[in-house]
């Protein structure tokens, strides 16, 4: 049963008004895990597969269509090149 008194947390409320927003944080938490990663890093992809029409970029992972059909064949390298420019995009977005 849930509590009614209890305040709804903001940042909850912001989410489900913004879910681009929520994507970001999701993503943005997942870049130093990735960029350490000893052995290959993991898929930037969180199933949210729509592309930008402005930025040409999944709304998701925030990587470029090439870059998504390449990541089953990069080496760890590519795929940790790759996470680097997430994060610079993350940066950079708003």
């Amino acid at each position: 049963m849930m509590d009614e008194t209890r305040p709804a947390r903001p940042d909850r409320a912001a989410r489900r008004r913004d879910p681009v927003r929520m994507y970001k944080e999701l993503l943005a938490a997942r870049v130093p895990e990735a960029l350490a990663s000893r052995y290959a890093p993991p898929s930037p992809c969180i199933s949210v597969c729509k592309i930008d029409p402005d930025s040409d970029l999944c709304y998701g992972c925030l990587r470029t269509l090439e870059e998504i059909g390449a990541w089953a064949n990069s080496d760890d390298e590519d795929k940790r090149a790759v996470w680097g420019k997430i994060a610079q995009r993350l940066e950079a977005s708003p």
